[in-house]
């Protein structure tokens, strides 16, 4: 099923017009893929179909929406790439723990929430390995721009392949109950985190500031550009003291100079110079 250039083009400016997510000539694999399962959900046989529906008003039955949040869902895991998770554990959290002892709060910000699992890696951390946060404020927010996603999300439930993929046992029995052939976040865990729509492309809303952000994978979707309006953003709700996660894969160098990455191995972690 090839994709036709003018399909591809209708469909890679509502995608960047939507999210600023940049689908480059080559994509075309990426669309048709992506495209499949809507197709099928929606009851259509082309993709031609589907851009003759969306010109003809897609946005005002939420086509628009589902093909958007088809084409900018990310594939992720629990502990995914380990790394970072450890640095968060061993360096990240007992630093921002003392430096915010007197005041016993911790601001957390997840931007890019997919399908849950690296919100609740934290989470997870958080509850397992600091029990001493029992007695603080924790504002831990994760945000998508994907109403799907973040709808899933606030349900918690995971199958049994999703947490074969990184989720130790020890957290699984802890952390999870079995609902049916699925698993779903334990009420205390899934509380503890507060999805919410945010576009990163667009001004942030107000935001306590943040402790810690997590923004891996993401940045790579952007062009240079926006890349730099949203280490911009992030830089303004940032605290001085704060850590930035960026994917193995992204850098903010020849981007933002405000930013130096640390020497915390294979973590992508951030901090603000100065």
């Amino acid at each position: 099923m090839a994709i036709a250039s003018a399909d591809f083009d209708y469909i890679r400016k509502l995608v960047l017009n939507r999210s600023a997510i940049v689908l480059e000539p080559g994509k075309e694999y990426l669309v048709e893929s992506r495209m499949l399962p809507l197709l099928h959900s929606e009851g259509l046989e082309t993709i031609q179909s589907l851009v003759g529906q969306l010109r003809m008003g897609g946005s005002r039955n939420g086509l628009s929406d589902k093909v958007v949040d088809a084409l900018t869902t990310n594939e992720t895991s629990f502990f995914r790439d380990v790394h970072p998770f450890e640095a968060l554990k061993k360096h990240v959290l007992p630093d921002i723990l003392e430096k915010n002892k007197i005041k016993r709060e911790l601001n957390i910000w997840c931007g890019a929430s997919s399908s849950g699992q690296e919100p609740f890696t934290i989470a997870m951390i958080l509850k397992n390995d600091f029990p001493e946060l029992n007695n603080w404020k924790i504002n831990f927010m994760s945000s998508d721009i994907s109403r799907e996603m973040l709808a899933r999300c606030r349900t918690g439930k995971y199958s049994q392949l999703e947490v074969n993929r990184g989720l130790p046992a020890m957290l699984l029995v802890k952390f999870f109950e079995r609902v049916g052939t699925d698993w779903k976040v334990k009420d205390d865990l899934l509380k503890m985190v507060q999805f919410r729509e945010i576009n990163l492309s667009e001004p942030f809303p107000p935001i306590p500031p943040v402790d810690i952000m997590f923004l891996r994978n993401v940045l790579i979707y952007f062009d240079v550009e926006m890349k730099k309006s949203i280490l911009g953003k992030i830089k303004k709700v940032l605290k001085p003291s704060g850590y930035l996660f960026l994917g193995a894969a992204e850098t903010t160098m020849n981007i933002d100079p405000a930013f130096e990455r640390l020497p915390l191995p294979q973590s992508g972690c951030y901090s603000l110079k100065g």
